[in-house]
């Protein structure tokens, strides 16, 4: 087993005494561990072999985090060119293949699915912090786990089911698909606890309601969301909360990073794995470090991944860090309300920044919608001398088909909550698609 993982529960809250280090023994882990890592890198990976070389880097001489920012940001771009440069696994691949034991996709919505390799010290790293987050929100040996991420491709299904056999509880690998009989096995095999995306256990509930089954009442305490924004989104929890009677935690992570942070228990926002990533915020305009609590894009640099790492990896989140001792003793920094939003998501309204995660939040608190909702904007609704917005659509169903006061509450609700005003369109209920996966927010017609 890795030095890297816990073997047995730290405490009965707690899986591994790492996430109690205090924050000197945290730096001092990530700057160690950080030398060997961009030594190794430097040695094995095309990508930043090249790019060491081009700015001057040595490795050897690195002594301090912040020497780190020598280095220029690695965005998508770099990783889609290096996969043509070297087809079919790219330049960042920094193992030999007959090391590497697994790959997952990209889900090519916008571009060519990507693949990300793992060797088997990441298959087993990315086992075991999945383990540490399921174990802090509370899932133990026997309880019944019921997974509902996809496994074709995608990297949560598997995580997921190695993660909970890991602490010893019995995996149902449900799948993302054939809704009426996921909730036939909730009814009949009672799992303490569901994962999956949020829009897929809005998407079971709903399903659920329709057959006059109430999932509240069901055996599921817990709800693990991952994918997409959600778990975080305050509108979106309490009503996914309320449907399933259930607690729900955010599941943060990304196919070129698994996992990056979840929710504990405490669900104050998710909590880093510093011992497995070090963690800039950096303002998204001028590239410079921002202080804790001001809104940022998520930055990250692997610390022992060895088959595909990545050094500075833009995201393109929108998070907010704060580094303080959560109550219950972990000491990892935790991002409050999880992601923010996208930078390539965030529309400019008539000068105000809007990010589709804060349109969630108030459709999904306001009471006579369904759970699913779309924002459309198109040319028409620029302004023909600068491109900005003036304003933009908002589709949402309503719950009830005779409710025709409806558009009119929201619009208010969305002006004084956002501060931008919206062209609401009320649809009956069943009339937007559904999702099994990844919901698209903002269509573009």
């Amino acid at each position: 087993m890795s030095q890297n993982q816990a073997e047995t529960p730290h405490s009965d809250t707690v899986w591994d005494a790492r996430e109690l280090w205090p924050r000197d023994r945290i730096t001092a882990y990530q700057t160690e561990q950080m030398k060997a890592q961009l030594i190794r890198v430097g040695r094995t990976s095309a990508h930043y072999r090249k790019v060491f070389a081009e700015c001057g880097f040595d490795p050897e001489t690195f002594t301090s985090l912040d020497d780190l920012r020598r280095l220029p940001l690695t965005r998508k771009k770099d990783y889609v060119a290096g996969l043509a440069e070297d087809p079919p696994f790219g330049t960042f691949r920094a193992v030999d293949m007959a090391d590497a034991v697994r790959v997952h996709f990209s889900s090519g919505t916008t571009a060519a699915p990507a693949p990300v390799l793992w060797s088997a010290h990441d298959a087993d790293r990315w086992a075991d912090l999945y383990a540490r987050y399921l174990y802090a929100q509370g899932l133990r040996k026997a309880d019944v786990f019921h997974c509902m991420f996809g496994y074709s491709w995608f990297v949560g299904g598997l995580g997921a089911t190695m993660a909970a056999q890991k602490l010893g509880a019995l995996v149902i690998p449900g799948g993302s698909v054939d809704t009426q009989r996921q909730i036939d096995t909730i009814l009949q095999y009672k799992p303490r606890c569901v994962i999956g995306t949020p829009s897929f256990m809005a998407h079971i509930a709903e399903a659920a309601i329709a057959r006059g089954i109430n999932l509240a009442t069901s055996s599921v305490e817990m709800v693990c969301v991952g994918g997409e924004p959600g778990a975080s989104i305050p509108g979106t929890r309490e009503k996914i909360e309320r449907q399933w009677g259930a607690k729900m935690f955010d599941c943060y992570g990304a196919l070129e990073c698994q996992p990056i942070g979840w929710d504990t228990a405490a669900q104050t926002g998710p909590t880093l794995a510093e011992d497995f990533i070090y963690v800039e915020i950096l303002d998204p305009k001028t590239d410079d470090p921002v202080p804790d609590g001001t809104p940022g894009v998520l930055v990250l640099t692997h610390l022992d991944k060895e088959a595909c790492p990545l050094v500075r990896w833009w995201t393109g989140d929108i998070v907010v860090r704060d580094s303080t001792p959560a109550a219950d003793g972990r000491t990892h920094a935790r991002l409050v309300g999880g992601v923010h939003g996208r930078g390539d998501d965030m529309l400019i309204v008539r000068g105000v920044n809007l990010f589709p995660s804060a349109v969630e939040d108030v459709v999904r608190a306001h009471p006579g919608t369904t759970n699913e909702y779309v924002l459309v904007v198109n040319d028409s609704m620029k302004d023909p001398n600068t491109g900005m917005l003036r304003r933009i659509t908002l589709r949402v169903e309503r719950e009830d088909s005779t409710d025709s006061g409806l558009g009119e509450r929201l619009k208010a609700a969305l002006r004084t909550q956002l501060n931008v005003s919206f062209d609401v369109e009320v649809l009956d209920a069943g009339t937007l698609p559904r999702t099994v996966h990844k919901a698209t927010r903002v269509v573009k017609e």
